[in-house]
């Protein structure tokens, strides 16, 4: 399925049952072009899930979503995928790796070397071009990841808590280096996270999901300027939309649909 240009994303009604668990129940949401929307919740609240759903890698149990403008009914050719663990392919250098998309979809790699090039000095990796994954840290593979991610210029990229197995520091400092490549490519973004400092960093808006069955049960605007450097983590805005997202997400945890 290919992606026509200039619409968002539009999610209507979605539910998703395994067996008999109610995994998401009637979620609705939107999100615009060069959007960056996170989703956080409890542990087992369906953000994977709802992802999974909107790239088309599992079919709804009823009902709908939109990528710019055409139904999902199938796994979607141009949207890019980042997942917590960065699956890089051992043999192959850092280049080789961002590259490898593109041989996905038949076509030469070779045609996209300067682009790749180019995200790799967007996301601090030059001069590990030719380093294969076993010489670079968890950081610095997932940054790869995501410049494989963006090596097409997806309209649309998902990312399933892609920090989530960084140290914490590392972990900060990720969020920093996507906010920096993010301001540049102004791809849209779905992104899955636990880190509510994390959220309120990178997001236009953030979106509380409910425990199982998962529903939205509030959003948040992030009202703050761009580019966000690490002196917002201690301005007043930020720490205390961090409170409110916290306090909906205590709130949440217990929350469910009878």
């Amino acid at each position: 399925m290919t992606i026509p240009a200039a619409a968002p994303v539009v999610v209507r009604g979605l539910s998703k049952s395994f067996k008999s668990v109610v995994a998401l129940q009637d979620v609705s949401l939107t999100v615009g072009d060069r959007q960056f929307v996170t989703i956080v919740g409890p542990s087992g609240c369906g953000k994977s899930t709802l992802l999974r759903l909107i790239s088309g890698l599992i079919p709804a149990t009823s009902g709908e979503v939109d990528v710019r403008g055409r139904r999902v009914t199938a796994p979607i050719t141009d949207v890019g995928m980042v997942f917590q663990s960065p699956v890089l392919m051992p043999w192959r250098t850092t280049l080789d790796n961002i590259l490898f998309v593109a041989e996905m979809r038949g076509e030469s790699g070779s045609q996209y070397k300067a682009r790749a090039l180019e995200l790799i000095g967007l996301a601090g990796l030059a001069g590990f071009e030719q380093r294969r994954p076993h010489e670079l840290s968890g950081g610095m593979q997932q940054r790869v990841a995501i410049c494989r991610a963006l090596l097409l210029n997806p309209p649309l990229i998902l990312m399933d808590e892609p920090f989530g197995a960084l140290d914490v520091i590392t972990r900060e400092r990720m969020g920093f280096e996507l906010e920096k490549i993010w301001n540049v490519t102004k791809t849209t973004v779905i992104f899955v996270t636990h880190s509510i400092s994390e959220s309120v960093l990178l997001s236009d808006r953030i979106i509380v999901m409910s425990a199982r069955p998962g529903r939205i049960v509030q959003t948040f605007d992030v009202d703050l300027p761009r580019p966000r450097g690490r002196e917002l983590l201690s301005h007043p805005a930020f720490v205390r939309l961090s409170a409110e997202v916290r306090a909906c997400i205590e709130d949440a945890s217990t929350a469910s649909v009878q």
